[in-house]
C-alpha cells in the first residue's frame, strides 16, 4: 500500500525549498514538520494526498469512511457526538444519548457544548469507576423503559481495565430499537487485526473512534473516526464537517504522516505480530494466575492486576514496578494496567514476568470501592459547566452541585457527573480515588 503523505514530505525535504511558511523552526527542529503548503492537502477539506491516505485506511478497516484525527480519540468523541446531533436534527428528534457511566470526560463536555441530553446507564456491580458492564439484555430493558427514546447509545469498549462489551449483541438491540450505536474504541484499534476480527465496526457499530497511537505504531495524537457501511445516510457525508467543528486548523503533519505510514505497516503482516504478542501475553497471564495473581479483563494486549488480592494497593504496586524500571499505563487503589504491543518485544515481556514473579505475595487487602451510585441531577450538564463555581474541600461537598469533572487523564472518567448534587457516597468515592478538592457551583 502506498504512503502518499509521507512520500510528499520526503520529496519536499529533498527539494531544499526555502520555507517561508510556518512552523517557525523552518524544519530545523524536525524537517518532517510541515503545514498545509501547496500539495500537502487540507485535513477535513481534503482532495489530494490526505484524502488518498484516508481512503487507504478505510479499505484496511472496512468502513464507508475513515477520517484522521491528529488529536486522538478526544476529537473522535466530539466528532461522533456532532454527527449524533446532526442526525437527530435531520430526523426531527431531540438529541439524547444513552451512555455507559464510565464515559470519558470529553464525552460529557462535548455533550454540554452541543446541547445533547445524556441519560446514564449505571452498572449493577461496578469494579471501578472506569468499568460499567452493559449487556444486550440490560440495554434492551433500559431502552424499552425510557420515556423518550435516545438518538444513540454510547459505549466505551474496551474500558480502561481491559473489559470488552458484547458489541455484536448491543448493536443488534440498537437496530431493533432504531437507535445509533457509537463506540469509544480508543484502546482497541488493534482488535481489527486479531485472527477473529473484534473491531466495533465489524461487530455492528454505526461509528467508532480509535486512538491509533495507543495500540498501533503511530505517534501520540494519531486517531481515527470510522463510519460503518451500514450506518444511516448522512453520517459519512458529514464526518469531516463534524470533526472540523472542534479540530485545530493546524494539525500536526508528523502525526498525519505517522497514520499514513501505519497503513503500509498494517498491510505488511503486522496482524501476525499482534497475534504473536497476544499469545505471549496469554501465557504470561496463565503463569501469573498460577503464582497467586488475580487478573481481570479479557483484552488480549492488556495485563490488568487486581493488586489488593495480592496484598498491595495498585498505586503502591506501580511504585514497585517503577523502582524496577517499568512504567505502567495506569494505577488506582485497585488495579495496575499494563498496555503491551508488538513494539515491546520478547525481552520486555520476559523482564516484566521476571519482576512480577519476584514480588512477594502478602495478605489480601479487604478495602472495597464505595460503589458508583446515581446522584440527583440538579440541572443540565451544560448549565453546570458554565455557572460560577468555587473550589472546596470534599469534606464540605455533600449536598453541593458539582461544577466540573475533577479527574486527570488517565483515566479521565469522572467520579461524579457535572450537575449532580453530591451525596455522602460520592464524597467517599472522591476520597477513595485521592481527590480532595473539587469545583462546585457557587451558592
Amino acid at each position: 500500500m502506498n504512503t502518499p503523505v509521507y512520500d510528499f514530505i520526503e520529496n519536499y525535504i529533498k527539494s531544499r525549498t526555502v520555507r517561508l511558511h510556518v512552523p517557525g523552526h523552518k524544519g530545523n527542529e524536525n524537517p518532517y514538520d510541515i503545514t498545509e503548503i501547496e500539495g500537502a492537502d487540507v485535513l477535513y477539506h481534503e482532495d489530494g494526498i490526505l484524502g488518498e491516505s484516508q481512503r487507504n485506511a478505510s479499505l484496511i478497516f472496512g468502513t464507508a469512511k475513515t477520517v484522521y484525527s491528529a488529536e486522538g480519540s478526544s476529537l473522535g468523541i466530539r466528532g461522533m457526538l456532532a454527527l449524533i446531533k446532526m442526525y437527530a436534527e435531520k430526523n426531527g428528534r431531540r438529541p439524547i444519548v444513552a451512555a455507559g457511566r464510565n464515559a470519558h470526560k470529553v464525552f460529557m463536555t462535548a455533550s454540554a457544548l452541543l446541547g445533547i441530553d445524556v441519560k446514564w446507564i449505571y452498572p449493577e456491580n461496578a469494579e471501578s469507576v472506569v468499568s460499567a458492564e452493559i449487556t444486550p439484555e440490560k440495554l434492551r430493558k433500559f431502552l424499552k423503559s425510557s420515556e423518550e427514546k435516545p438518538t444513540a447509545v454510547y459505549i466505551t469498549s474496551p474500558d480502561y481495565i481491559g473489559n470488552t462489551a458484547d458489541i455484536g449483541g448491543i448493536s443488534a438491540v440498537c437496530r431493533e430499537e432504531g437507535v445509533l450505536l457509537a463506540v469509544d474504541n480508543a484502546h482497541g484499534a488493534y482488535l481489527k487485526f486479531l485472527s477473529e476480527d473484534r473491531h466495533p465496526i465489524t461487530l455492528g457499530a454505526d461509528m467508532c473512534c480509535d486512538s491509533a497511537h495507543k495500540t498501533l505504531p503511530v505517534l501520540t495524537g494519531g486517531g481515527y473516526l470510522h463510519i460503518s457501511k451500514n450506518a444511516p445516510d448522512g453520517l459519512s457525508d458529514n464526518a469531516e464537517r463534524a470533526m472540523s467543528l472542534f479540530a485545530s486548523t493546524s494539525p500536526s503533519y508528523l502525526i498525519l504522516s505517522s497514520l499514513d505510514r501505519a497503513n503500509k505497516t498494517l498491510c505488511e503482516g503486522y496482524g501476525d505480530k499482534i497475534m504473536e504478542t497476544a499469545e505471549r501475553i496469554s501465557a504470561i497471564k496463565k503463569r501469573l494466575s498460577e503464582n497467586g495473581y488475580v487478573l481481570t479483563g479479557n483484552e488480549p494486549l492488556k495485563i490488568t492486576l487486581c493488586t489488593k488480592e495480592y496484598g498491595y494497593k495498585g498505586t503502591d504496586f506501580a511504585g514497585i514496578l517503577r523502582k524496577n524500571g517499568i512504567e505502567i499505563e495506569f494505577s488506582d487503589p485497585d488495579f495496575v494496567v499494563m498496555m503491551i504491543t508488538p513494539e515491546n518485544g520478547e525481552k520486555d515481556l520476559e523482564y516484566l514476568e521476571k519482576v512480577l514473579l519476584s514480588v512477594p505475595k502478602k495478605a489480601i487487602i479487604d478495602e472495597k470501592m464505595p460503589g458508583v451510585f446515581p446522584c440527583e441531577q440538579a440541572l443540565s450538564i451544560r448549565e453546570a459547566l458554565f455557572k460560577p463555581s468555587e473550589k472546596i474541600h470534599v469534606n464540605e461537598a455533600q449536598g453541593r452541585i458539582l461544577a466540573s469533572p475533577s479527574v486527570s487523564c488517565p483515566p479521565a472518567i469522572p467520579v461524579a457527573i457535572c450537575a449532580e448534587r453530591l451525596t455522602e457516597n460520592a464524597v467517599k468515592c472522591f476520597k477513595y480515588y485521592g481527590i480532595y478538592e473539587i469545583d462546585v457551583i457557587t451558592e
